[in-house]
């Protein structure tokens, strides 16, 4: 066997190269669960712009009180829920972004381990850090975004306040 067949079989044997790839993995699981938590707003995204929808047929069929207040307080839902939408879906791009990076990161340390040399060492570096902007980036888009939903849980619960007010005043 060849001096640099045995160094190969060695640097491929050694633990040198899962240790060094730990980091990037726990970065990708922390995009992963970010990726799920995100779909799911997404998806109450979805199911709340159907129920808009219900309400608005119910509005044209004359089937619900207020009509002309709904329909008004339903815009304005409605136009926070495709904002949220695309804040969303910019930040899942973001993430599965900084997931692509953080596996090619994890990657390239395994052949700067097996086959580079120190003078190569930065680029998978590179590679983690561009995935930590990109993770940065959907963190703080998501971050962003969540104020869109504080805004429509404060309109809902305000259109609310408005209903009670009108159902006591119709009882007097």
């Amino acid at each position: 066997m060849a001096v640099h067949e045995k160094e190969l079989l060695e640097a491929l044997s050694s633990s040198r190269i899962l240790t060094s790839m730990i980091t990037p993995a726990v970065l990708i699981s922390a995009c992963g669960t970010l990726i799920f938590s995100t779909s799911a707003r997404l998806g109450r995204i979805f199911d709340r712009v159907n129920v808009m929808k219900g309400e608005v047929e119910a509005i044209i069929t004359g089937h619900i009180s207020f009509p002309e207040e709904r329909m008004k307080h339903l815009n304005g839902q409605i136009n926070l829920q495709r904002q949220r939408a695309s804040l969303i879906q910019k930040a899942m791009v973001s993430l599965y972004t900084a997931t692509l990076l953080f596996v090619t990161s994890s990657l390239a340390i395994a052949v700067n381990v097996a086959y580079g040399s120190i003078d190569q060492a930065w680029i998978p570096t590179l590679i983690a850090l561009c995935g930590g902007l990109f993770l940065f980036i959907a963190s703080a888009v998501l971050l962003y975004e969540s104020r869109f939903n504080l805004r429509f849980v404060y309109q809902s619960i305000h259109f609310i306040e408005f209903l009670e007010k009108k159902a006591v005043e119709q009882q007097k």
